[in-house]
């Protein structure tokens, strides 16, 4: 995850996000043939980052690695690093478990870690749209079928978000703590956060007002 201050919004998500995939070796016509830090939780330390190139208008992504070099996240050398086999994919549309966007209250965030006993920190759950709502915890439960407004962007709000493993892994310490997804099994029918879609394009940006039209 990468925080950033504004980003545009296409039908297709943000810019640039799940633009890159690793896909693990032997695994090509799995369903789920990707690399993550399910598999190599290590992966987490691995930093992607967008830099504009010499061209206007273009970027190229590049990874940080561990010891603190960059390198293309298309270089070769970065694949060897993640293990035999392992190769890279780039996808225009991005490559999205279920929907382009997704979304989370602070206050669902603050919700569940009433219900762990702990902080939880949002890159966990790795939401697109981390928003301060108004309104009980879990308060976006209830704008499934709805549309928001967030800055220039409308977005469609579709279900509510399943859970799988990853949100047991601290992506900072990467420790493992099962509890964080029993309490969202056994509390929130395994749904925390909610996907969503584009209605209308548009770029967002930290402190946007954020408005349920009617």
């Amino acid at each position: 995850p990468e925080e950033l201050d504004g980003a545009g919004v296409s039908w297709h998500g943000l810019a640039g996000d799940r633009r890159w995939a690793f896909v693990r070796d032997g695994q090509v016509r799995s369903g789920f043939p990707w690399l993550t830090i399910r598999e190599r939780p290590e992966m987490a330390r691995y930093r992607p980052f967008y830099t504009e190139r010499a061209r206007p208008n273009a970027s190229a992504a590049l990874v940080r690695t561990p010891s603190g070099g960059e390198l293309d996240v298309a270089d070769p050398a970065l694949a060897a690093e993640l293990g035999p086999g392992v190769r890279v994919i780039k996808q225009d549309r991005g490559v999205f478990d279920t929907m382009p966007l997704s979304l989370l209250t602070t206050q669902t965030l603050a919700g569940l870690g009433r219900l762990v006993g702990t902080g939880l920190a949002a890159g966990r759950f790795r939401p697109n749209l981390l928003v301060d709502a108004v309104g009980p915890d879990f308060a976006e439960d209830a704008w499934v079928g709805r549309v928001l407004r967030i800055g220039g962007l409308r977005m469609r709000v579709d279900l509510r978000d399943q859970r799988c493993v990853m949100v047991t892994i601290d992506p900072v310490t990467l420790h493992r703590d099962p509890a964080i997804l029993r309490a969202i099994a056994r509390e929130r029918d395994n749904r925390l956060g909610v996907y969503g879609s584009s209605v209308e394009p548009g770029r967002v940006a930290v402190g946007d007002p954020v408005e349920l039209e009617p």
